[in-house]
């Protein structure tokens, strides 16, 4: 690492203790200390990449070490692996989690779940009444949970856990990848590696996103080398995991489509759509059941007509109903906010891209940012896929936003959950100001490129 090493040591070292402190020694309800330790993370994390960013395995492994802090530490900031392992070992008993809740189960004794009232507890009374919302394949990576720890919760973390590393470096070595193919500059993608919100909530809380991105990143680099079959199925896999990679279909149309053979290169859209699709139900077919699109569905759709957490534009919404009507409307509203995502998502489709991978992304960033802004719950780790995305692109504002997230877990505090909103206000101000800005500023830029007329 240079002529000092001392100083990377000393780095590396002092964030080890604060991610050990957080991991081992917090407790989710005192805020200020969760924040401080956040945001020192955050400085020492950019003395790091800032002194040593052109040191590409030096980094790799300090990101490596960082991480096995977590190896043997219970999620702190949330209790959604008391379902993952819930959910794995349901999997091992040749049992659907789309069947059943947890709550059903318990209270009958057919099923018998090791240790089933203690995850019951543990990830909640809410939880627990609902149908597992987690698509096949992210349940591929419960069951080797449960299969690694057996009837130990601490060891079926491990277990996941060490697979969530093992992609976050995959993630890594492939986003690198593109951006040699683009002959960019690999020092933006340590914002990803590195960053103490990747750390902390993919490795740290356990959350998939991690393993989503890998098969995200992985698609893309493979659509670059034309390779479309891999790249169809690797993001079919990212989509069977979480989800809101659906999103991003609509904005690869330009990148197939071309005007010099529009009806040719479209049926290399409708083949890639297809096998992407496939992929899908592939993963769906070992749990089809006559119930399970019932459930599913009614679980997903509670994320958009039930539940809400750290949202922006809807929170004006529900207050303009509050004080019109009378009530909250979060029922109605949460059917129509989906299709004005898909309206957006079709517009930014719309744009050309040239077939500029910088510009692909872009496209692709903006339309989870729009997804994530009309969304009624945006969780921390959500931010992840943004993540991502601007490290291909000129934007800067995720980055910024993977530290102001934490302000939501102002929440949780030791006389229950309430939303302390000028932190909410505070966030998403901020956010969306570091946006405008930056997108007022990519326009001069292309204006000033541009030709005199």
């Amino acid at each position: 690492m240079g002529s000092t090493p001392w100083l990377a040591v000393l780095f590396t070292l002092t964030l080890a203790t604060f991610y050990g402190f957080f991991g081992y020694d917090l407790d989710r309800s005192d805020f200020v200390k969760l924040i401080s330790f956040v945001f020192a993370l955050f400085a020492l994390s950019y003395a790091l990449i800032s002194r040593y960013g052109h040191n590409f395995k030096s980094l790799l492994l300090v990101g490596l070490l960082l991480r096995l802090v977590f190896i043997v530490a219970l999620p702190n900031l949330s209790q959604d692996f008391y379902r993952f392992i819930w959910d794995g070992r349901l999997l091992w008993q040749g049992v659907s989690p789309y069947l059943y809740t947890p709550d059903i189960i318990l209270n009958q004794s057919e099923i018998v779940v090791a240790q089933g009232q203690e995850l019951a507890n543990g990830m909640g009374g809410l939880n627990a009444s609902h149908y597992s919302n987690y698509p096949p394949l992210n349940q591929l990576f419960f069951a080797f949970g449960g299969l690694f720890g057996g009837q130990n919760i601490l060891a079926s973390v491990v277990g996941m856990r060490i697979l969530i590393i093992l992609a976050d470096i995959g993630t890594l070595l492939f986003a690198k990848k593109i951006l040699d193919h683009l002959h960019l500059s690999f020092k933006k993608v340590w914002w990803l590696y590195l960053n103490p919100f990747i750390i902390l909530e993919l490795t740290g809380n356990l959350h998939f996103e991690g393993v989503m991105l890998f098969f995200m990143v992985a698609s893309f680099y493979f659509l670059l080398k034309n390779k479309w079959l891999i790249s169809a199925i690797l993001l079919g896999c990212a989509i069977s995991l979480k989800l809101i990679p659906l999103l991003l279909l609509p904005v690869l149309f330009w990148w197939f489509v071309k005007r010099e053979n529009p009806l040719g290169t479209f049926k290399q859209l409708v083949f890639y759509y297809g096998i992407v699709m496939a992929t899908v139900l592939v993963t769906f077919l070992p749990f089809y059941n006559a119930d399970l699109v019932a459930n599913f569905s009614d679980s997903i759709a509670l994320w958009f007509q039930k539940f809400e957490f750290n949202a922006s534009i809807y929170y004006i919404i529900r207050w303009i109903g509050y004080e019109t009507i009378g009530w909250n409307i979060i029922a109605d509203v949460g059917k129509i906010l989906p299709l004005i995502v898909v309206a957006g998502v079709t517009l930014i489709s719309l744009v050309k891209q040239r077939n500029s991978f910088s510009k692909l992304a872009t496209g692709m960033l903006f339309a989870i940012f729009l997804y994530l802004l009309l969304s009624t719950t945006v969780h921390p780790w959500y931010v992840a896929t943004p993540l991502l995305l601007c490290v291909f692109t000129r934007y800067y504002f995720p980055i910024v936003w993977s530290a102001l997230i934490f302000l939501s877990y102002s929440a949780y505090g030791y006389d229950g959950f309430s939303e302390n909103l000028w932190l909410v206000t505070a966030e998403y101000s901020i956010v969306i100001g570091v946006c405008v800005f930056e997108l007022s500023r990519s326009k001069a830029s292309l204006n000033l490129q541009s030709p005199a007329r």
